[in-house]
């Protein structure tokens, strides 16, 4: 996208209703991609497979802070989602309560959904056991970090309110790097570094970094561009802050 195209997205040209349906429906197959990466994960081996980037350095921090409680994970995908908007703050140069407002509206029914699948899938996953099922455990991860780029695709476009994590790379797609999806969702991934080693420094291990952490680093941005002109593809995007 240049800057012309920026320039007709300006304006919100879909209705509040559909935003909020548009909304409604990714933050659910963000959460549902989340978990999957975590419960495959779990059930083969948390060295192997891995999650998707975010979501392993949020529950190691998690589960180094907090321990391994019943709310774990929506606590720590709380918490460390509002600091995340502090940081995009610092790079837009503003304290903005309305955005901020935005991502924590984001953040509760994210986080409420994180733990409920949770408890779901790993109620009702048996552990992996042989190569065909280890297989179909390795696809079905895959499949959640696709589900994650997908989701962010779409409430990127609607641009209603946002994850703390995906503001701060839209933030980094639109302000410094040119709209380059591949190379901003590379950037992004610099803070949660940070709390895999502030875990890792905690507790002395790490779960959840592997093979689909890998896939994630390598494709996810790549999803996300090619879902925006395949998924939903009269959906552009809404409202951009050309001020980035």
């Amino acid at each position: 996208m240049d800057m012309t195209q920026q320039s007709t997205t300006n304006a919100r040209t879909i209705s509040m209703s559909k935003s909020i349906a548009y909304f409604a429906i990714s933050i659910v197959i963000n959460s549902l991609g989340n978990v999957l990466t975590l419960v495959t994960s779990s059930h083969i081996h948390p060295e192997f497979l891995g999650s998707a980037y975010w979501t392993a350095a949020e529950n190691n921090l998690g589960l180094a802070v907090l321990g391994n409680q019943p709310t774990t994970l929506f606590w720590a995908f709380m918490l460390l989602g509002l600091l995340i908007s502090f940081l995009n703050a610092l790079l837009l140069k503003k304290l903005d309560w309305k955005r901020i407002g935005g991502n924590i509206v984001f953040l509760i029914p994210f986080s409420i959904f994180i733990q409920w699948f949770s408890n779901l899938f790993n109620a009702v996953m048996p552990d992996a056991n042989g190569m065909l099922m280890t297989i179909l455990y390795v696809l079905v991860n895959f499949l959640g970090v696709s589900l994650i780029a997908i989701a962010i695709s779409i409430y990127q476009r609607v641009n209603l309110v946002l994850h703390p994590a995906d503001d701060l790379y839209q933030i980094l797609r639109f302000k410094f790097f040119k709209v380059n999806a591949t190379i901003s969702m590379w950037v992004s991934y610099l803070p949660p570094t940070i709390m895999a080693i502030i875990a890792f420094a905690m507790t002395g291990t790490l779960a959840n970094f592997g093979l689909g952490t890998l896939f994630a680093f390598a494709f996810q941005g790549g999803i996300t561009g090619w879902a925006d002109k395949h998924i939903f593809k009269k959906l552009k995007h809404q409202a951009l802050d050309l001020g980035l």
